[in-house]
């Protein structure tokens, strides 16, 4: 994999095409000089003059999904993997509160992303006409900016600014309305020129700051991943952080931060993480957080860092002014990039104590992410995981949803660095499929991965068919408890003795169901049997599925049912 993030491009001229257009191509010509070359959509009447206008642009490849869920999944893991904003076009109404839940994802976890939503005519606003929807104010909430582009000449102007605000500060969401009828009106206008992300450099007095607070700290963690976090970002951090030997733990579902072979690499906070790193945060004297905004997954919700931290300094470094000071207490605050923070810091002049902490830590994680068997297990994932390890490359993009089964990937697999991991830190479920799919198109030369519980999986299971159209080249794992894990954990430990039948789930043969889109599928059901099928799966080209049968006993990689109850009678 490369760290090189490649050279800023800056337009300053474009040739205009000023002779009159319609909207639905000044929009698509606008794209086209933002370096936009894929678009995720579910058609609709509302944008019919896009859809004519891309029918002229064959550089520009349109991915018909089979709903907006998984359009709007789509493009939100697109943009991540490219930080360039992806982009979705979907109907009003339905298809655009279809849509809602990508564009929370890319704005919980900062990743650049436009929706573009047909509307109804301009004279038809405000009569609440058919699926009418005032989407800047349905919108505004969760996205960075929403607004409604009521003039065809003006959609150079507005698609510039959407890019640029997606990109900009901290990465997120835009949404754009698009009435009708503003789409076939004909207008001359100027083009804009491509717009790149405003990189902020690092303040050298800050610096310096920082660099005194490390030799006087005696037990520091850097805490890492998130907004705007970059290849190059994490070779430089790596790069830093070996030079110092502070420990670097990453944030919540911010895995691919850094290079796990960094050999200061603590592992990672969020739900279930190491022990002994919970100690070492909370016996941090100096916490150096890039990129991250601490919420509340990583935290532990706020606990295991207070907003307050007394007896502990924090150092925040992120991009958008606005995140530093906005929770916690920030003694040193950065506003900077991380790649141009990681670089300065990697390259910084002056000799640093070298932390021996570090080394111990990453040992702690080494020992903590190899799985060990357990007796007594049907189907134990520790050590398929380890399998896969020894099977894919490093560079594999991993995806997968919300539920406990992500977390045998989250304690066992070991990232080779940036765009290797997609997975929503909102925890949003029926993400990992989608976002494969999304991967494995952008990316067809490395290994893609889905993950999924049996709840998590049918929730977008349809963009099976979406995988299969476009050629595809992915595994897909859905492991199967008969219910929603993580929901029924959470009723054990709070509602003892009265769980209810919310949880169980009734579901198909997931292998004769990927069979009928034209995959490759097998059932697994032991320990045994996982590495003769997964060798397979490998044998295939396209599309292949392994529906792993799990029992619901083993509710996490470290906790069965009847511990957590045995826990919870101690208690009362």
């Amino acid at each position: 994999m490369s760290f090189n993030d490649g050279p800023m491009e800056l337009t300053m001229t474009t040739d205009s095409k000023n002779a009159p257009r319609t909207g639905g191509r000044i929009l698509v010509d606008q794209l086209l000089i933002q370096g936009c070359d894929r678009i995720f959509t579910v058609p609709g009447e509302s944008f019919l003059a896009v859809l004519d206008a891309l029918h002229d642009t064959p550089d520009i490849e349109q991915v018909v999904c089979r709903q907006e869920g998984g359009v709007s999944y789509m493009a939100c893991a697109d943009g991540d993997l490219t930080g360039r904003p992806g982009v979705a076009f979907v109907t009003r109404g339905p298809g655009a509160t279809n849509a809602t839940i990508g564009v929370h994802v890319a704005f919980q976890d900062s990743i650049p992303m436009i929706l573009f939503i047909g509307d109804v005519d301009r004279s038809m606003k405000d009569r609440e006409g058919f699926q009418e929807v005032d989407f800047t104010a349905f919108f505004s909430p969760i996205a960075k900016w929403a607004a409604r582009i009521d003039d065809a000449a003006r959609i150079p102007e507005y698609i510039a600014r959407a890019y640029a605000v997606a990109m900009s500060g901290r990465p997120g969401p835009v949404v754009l309305a698009l009435p009708e009828d503003m789409l076939t009106d004909v207008a001359e206008c100027l083009d804009r020129p491509r717009v790149e992300p405003v990189v902020q450099a690092t303040d050298p007095q800050a610096m310096q700051a920082l660099m005194t607070l490390l030799e006087d700290a005696t037990d520091p963690v850097a805490i890492i991943g998130g907004a705007g976090w970059t290849p190059g970002a994490g070779h430089y951090f790596k790069a830093f952080a070996e030079r110092t030997g502070i420990p670097v733990a990453a944030a919540f579902r911010r895995q691919d931060a850094v290079d796990n072979d960094c050999a200061t690499y603590a592992g990672n906070l969020g739900y279930g993480p190491s022990p002994k790193l919970v100690e070492r945060v909370k016996n941090a004297d100096l916490l150096l957080v890039v990129g991250a905004r601490l919420g509340e997954a990583t935290t532990d919700g706020y606990s295991l860092i207070t907003p307050d931290h007394p007896g502990q300094i924090l150092v925040h470094v992120h991009p958008d002014p606005d995140e530093i000071g906005r929770v916690y207490k920030t003694d040193l605050g950065i506003c900077a990039d991380c790649h141009e923070f990681a670089e300065t810091a990697a390259l910084w002049p002056d000799d640093l104590i070298d932390y021996d902490c570090g080394k111990v830590a990453h040992q702690d994680w080494l020992d903590w992410s190899t799985p060990a068997p357990r007796e007594g297990v049907k189907m134990d994932l520790g050590p398929c995981v380890a399998a896969m390890r020894e099977r894919f490359p490093t560079d594999t993009i991993i995806c997968n949803g919300a539920g406990n089964y992500s977390g045998w990937w989250h304690r066992y697999w070991r990232y080779a660095g940036p765009t290797c991991q997609l997975a929503p830190t909102n925890g949003s479920m029926g993400y990992g499929l989608p976002a494969a799919t999304a991967a494995a198109i952008r990316h067809r030369d490395r290994k893609v991965v889905a993950l999924a519980g049996d709840g998590c999986f049918l929730m977008n299971g349809q963009e099976l068919a979406t995988a299969v159209r476009y050629g595809c080249d992915m595994l897909v794992l859905v492991v199967d408890n008969g219910g929603y894990g993580t929901i029924r954990m959470h009723q054990e430990r709070e509602y003892p003795t009265r769980v209810t039948p919310a949880t169980a789930l009734a579901n198909p043969d997931f292998a004769a169901y990927a069979r009928a889109f034209g995959a490759w599928a097998e059932t697994v059901e032991t320990t045994e049997e996982f590495v003769p099928a997964l060798d397979r799966a490998l044998a295939q080209d396209g599309v292949k599925l392994l529906h792993i049968k799990t029992d619901m006993e083993e509710i996490t990689f470290g906790l069965t049912i009847t511990k957590l109850r045995a826990m919870v009678q101690g208690q009362g």
